[in-house]
C-alpha cells in the first residue's frame, strides 16, 4: 500500500478526481447504509438528492486526492480575501481557522501555511493517528511540514493549540466532527440536534482568538482549489452554549454555499463515543 500511495502522488490531480468520482458513486452504489445517511443528512438541511448529487463524486475526490496533496507535487490554491485577514493577524491575539467537512479541508491547511507560516507563524491542527503503522507514520510526515504542525487528539494536542493562540499564530478545526462523550454539547444543526464539539469555542473565548470561517472548493478538471475566507460576522458570543450554537449556524452557512462539495455520508448525527475527556482539563 505504500508503494501504491507514492505511485498515485506523481499522477495529475485531474486523473486523481476522475477516479475519485467514479470511486464515490461505486461506494454510493453498494453500501446502503452510506447512502442513506448521506440521502437522510441532505433532506434534512432541505436538498433534493438532484441538488447535491454532485456531492457523490467529491467524496470520492477527497480520498483519490490524499496520495498527491501528502507527498506529490504542489498544486495551485488561489485565496479569496486574503487582504482582509492580514488585520486579524495584526491584532496578536491568534487566528482560530473553523471550517466544515467541505471541499478539500485538507488543502484549507496548506493553503495557510503557504500564505502565512512564513511570516505569521505554523498552523497548528489537530489530527487522530491512523491505526495503520505506515499510515500514521505517512500522516505524521505529511501533516508537519513548512509552516504547519499537527498535533494529536489528545490533552497535550489541545494545550500546544492554546500556546500557540497566545503566541498569535494559527490554530485549524472542524467544528461540525462529533467529539467523544463529554467533550461537547447538544445543539442544533440543520434543524436537528447534533452531538457538538465545545473546544472551538473554548479555545475563542479563553484565548480571545479571532474566528475566521473558511472552505476550500475544488476547481473542475484538477484546475487546483480556491480557498474562501471570512471572519465570524458577529462577535463570539461569552456564553458557552450560545458560542457553539453560533458556530453551528457558521458551519451551516459555509455548507449552503457549496452544498455539492459538503459530505453529507457523515454520520453528523451519531451518538458520541465513550473516551475520557480532555479539553475541560485543559481550557
Amino acid at each position: 500500500m505504500p508503494v501504491l500511495f507514492r505511485l498515485l502522488s506523481r499522477c495529475p490531480l485531474g486523473l486523481l478526481h476522475a477516479l475519485g468520482a467514479l470511486l464515490g458513486w461505486v461506494v454510493f452504489a453498494v453500501s446502503g447504509v452510506y447512502r442513506r445517511r448521506f440521502l437522510a443528512n441532505a433532506r434534512q438541511a432541505g436538498y433534493r438528492f438532484g441538488a447535491v448529487a454532485a456531492a457523490v463524486g467529491h467524496a470520492g475526490r477527497m480520498a483519490a486526492e490524499l496520495p498527491r496533496l501528502w507527498l506529490g507535487a504542489p498544486v495551485p490554491c488561489r485565496i479569496r480575501n486574503a487582504e482582509a485577514i492580514e488585520p486579524v493577524y495584526e491584532r496578536g491575539q491568534g487566528v482560530l481557522y473553523l471550517t466544515p467537512h467541505l471541499g478539500c479541508f485538507e488543502m484549507s491547511a496548506q493553503g495557510i501555511a503557504r500564505q502565512w507560516g512564513e511570516r505569521r507563524g505554523p498552523i497548528t491542527v489537530l489530527y487522530r493517528p491512523a491505526r495503520q503503522a505506515w499510515l500514521a507514520d505517512l500522516m505524521r510526515t505529511a501533516r508537519n511540514r513548512p509552516g504547519m504542525l499537527a498535533v494529536p487528539t489528545n490533552l497535550m494536542g489541545v494545550r500546544q493549540m492554546i500556546k500557540a493562540l497566545r503566541r498569535g499564530e494559527a490554530v485549524g478545526l472542524l467544528p461540525d466532527q462529533v467529539p467523544p462523550q463529554g467533550q461537547g454539547v447538544w445543539s442544533s444543526f440543520f434543524g436537528r440536534e447534533a452531538y457538538t464539539m465545545t473546544l472551538a469555542a473554548r479555545l475563542a473565548l479563553q484565548t480571545g482568538a479571532a474566528v475566521v470561517l473558511v472552505r476550500c472548493e475544488r476547481l473542475p478538471r484538477g484546475q487546483g482549489y480556491e480557498l474562501h475566507m471570512r471572519a465570524l460576522d458577529e462577535p463570539l458570543a461569552a456564553d458557552l452554549d450560545a458560542a457553539v450554537h453560533q458556530i453551528n449556524a457558521a458551519m451551516e452557512s459555509l455548507i449552503r454555499e457549496c452544498p455539492d462539495q459538503y459530505l453529507w455520508g457523515y454520520a453528523r448525527y451519531k451518538q458520541p463515543r465513550d473516551e475520557m475527556p480532555m479539553q475541560e482539563q485543559a481550557v
